[in-house]
């Protein structure tokens, strides 16, 4: 009778030993299976749908963030920007973006701001000449490499193209096309969901 007290106690911690250990192999079965919930890396370069934040984000204030490796550019324009982009409308190669409509340019983008909503921009980052990535000239006016009446936009360094504050080439430049807007719709008013615009 006196040894019943010790078998009892080593049988709970063994029972307690083999629980824990259970725990941990459950999970760690359980893991790859909860993962494979996130979109791996190269689901991403493929073309996984990708989120951005643009809360708190300042007029003149620009965002990027990958996806299918390229740079996707989220632009909140000013005021006097966005009242710009109907005047450079004589300067530009296609500004109702009808070349390449349906590669280039979602339905809800084909309008004067090619965009949802007028404020917020958002194109991929890449010429379409060679595939260079332009720089972000937002400031008016003249500067180098660019003409006197510089309205803001952006200067693809390599060959020289420009673009303005909606993504359209101006006339004249070695870009066949404006800038691409990729697939992309509104999760809120702070979240952007670039690659998947099923209910846009």
């Amino acid at each position: 009778m006196s040894d019943k007290p010790s078998m009892d106690k080593d049988r709970r911690q063994w029972l307690i030993a083999t629980s824990a250990v259970g725990g941990v192999g459950a999970a760690a079965a359980l893991y790859p299976f909860i993962d494979s919930f996130e979109p791996s890396e190269r689901a991403k370069a493929a073309g996984a749908a990708v989120e951005i934040d643009i809360s708190g984000m300042k007029p003149d204030e620009m965002r990027t963030i990958e996806w299918r490796g390229k740079p996707v550019w989220v632009i909140r324009r000013t005021e006097a920007q966005l009242a710009e982009l109907p005047q450079n409308d004589p300067n530009l190669a296609d500004p109702e973006s009808k070349r390449n409509q349906a590669e280039l340019t979602p339905p809800y983008a084909r309008n004067e701001w090619r965009s949802i909503k007028p404020e917020y921009l958002v194109v991929v980052g890449i010429c379409t000449h060679l595939g260079c990535s332009p720089s972000a000239k937002f400031d008016a006016g003249p500067q180098p490499s660019l003409p006197n009446t510089w309205p803001g936009g952006f200067l693809c360094p390599c060959h020289g193209s420009t673009f303005d504050m909606a993504g359209r080439v101006y006339k004249n430049k070695p870009a066949p096309d404006n800038l691409e807007v990729p697939p992309h719709m509104y999760l809120s008013d702070t979240k952007i969901l670039i690659g998947d615009d099923k209910k846009a």
